[in-house]
């Protein structure tokens, strides 16, 4: 009898495990990742980081990080689900996709953010009028000037009516009774009518953006100049929103399309579309020669 080394049925079959790792395998070839699928679009397009980032207006680190599927510099869920859409569109990816996957990888999509506190644009009221005491005075010293004169005629007229003394000279006529000149008035200044406009009153050395969202709601946020969050969450139909700032404002709408802005008390006409990613930065001087300035 001789004792052979063949195997048994049983130990050529592949293990469970090894079937596992196969299926994982030909998943992670058949689905790629976000980061490698936006970076295979990117050179694909023939496009470099620096072309993208200067397109989309998301910093060089953050498109690195995103591209190695390192979402933590994005500053949360919400800003990581705006990067993948914008960097999306600027490659020609679809960004439904992507959004899906990110999502499903992260707890689903996240809940509107609580809005943080912001600056209102105040209203400028109208400073009160102070008392013209120029004016008052000179009308009280025409008024003593008056009342002297009158009491001065009115005790020389009744001098003159009584009775002369015999012998006297006739009596003379009284002298003309002069009327006393009226107090000169003052005309008065007419009180400054409140703005029409929070926007019109606002200081003139401040930046003011007003968002409505008057064509449905929309995801925004605003940053002030030193990057401080004023806003971050959804403007429902019909809710407006004021930022001001002494330098600058920056923008993220997440659906362009459906607001309506307004910079330094002037409406900014826009090409947005629904559904439109946009980065905006305003500041004092903007809008320029009435045109959009993008950030």
């Amino acid at each position: 009898m001789s004792i052979g080394n063949s195997n048994s049925p049983e130990e050529e079959r592949p293990s469970t495990d090894d079937r596992s790792e196969d299926r994982i395998v030909e998943r992670s070839v058949e689905e790629p990742s976000i980061g490698t699928a936006l970076k295979k679009a990117r050179i694909a397009a023939g496009l470099t980081v620096d072309e993208v980032s200067s397109t989309t207006r998301v910093r060089i680190p953050i498109v690195h990080a995103i591209e190695e599927d390192d979402f933590t510099r994005c500053g949360g869920d919400v800003y990581a689900r705006g990067h993948i859409r914008t960097l999306a569109r600027a490659v020609h990816l679809d960004p439904a996709p992507l959004i899906d996957s990110y999502d499903a990888a992260h707890g689903g999509r996240p809940a509107p953010t609580p809005a943080a506190p912001m600056f209102e644009a105040e209203r400028i009221r109208p400073e009160r009028q102070r008392p013209n005491w120029t004016a008052a005075m000179v009308a009280a010293i025409v008024a003593v000037i008056g009342f002297v004169g009158f009491t001065a005629f009115s005790g020389g007229d009744a001098q003159s009516k009584r009775p002369q003394a015999d012998g006297s000279s006739s009596p003379q006529p009284a002298p003309k009774q002069t009327a006393a000149k009226p107090a000169a008035q003052t005309p008065t200044a007419p009180k400054p009518s409140p703005s029409d406009s929070a926007i019109a009153a606002a200081p003139k050395d401040l930046v003011t953006v007003v968002l409505t969202a008057s064509e449905g709601e929309s995801w925004i946020s605003a940053k002030d100049h030193s990057g401080r969050l004023l806003f971050d969450g959804t403007l429902t139909q019909g809710e407006s929103k004021t930022f001001t700032d002494k330098e600058s404002i920056d923008l993220v709408l997440g659906d362009a399309g459906a607001v309506n802005l307004f910079v330094n008390g002037k409406e900014i006409k826009d090409n947005f579309q629904p559904g439109q990613v946009e980065r905006l930065t305003y500041t004092k001087e903007d809008p320029r020669q009435g045109q959009a300035q993008a950030g």
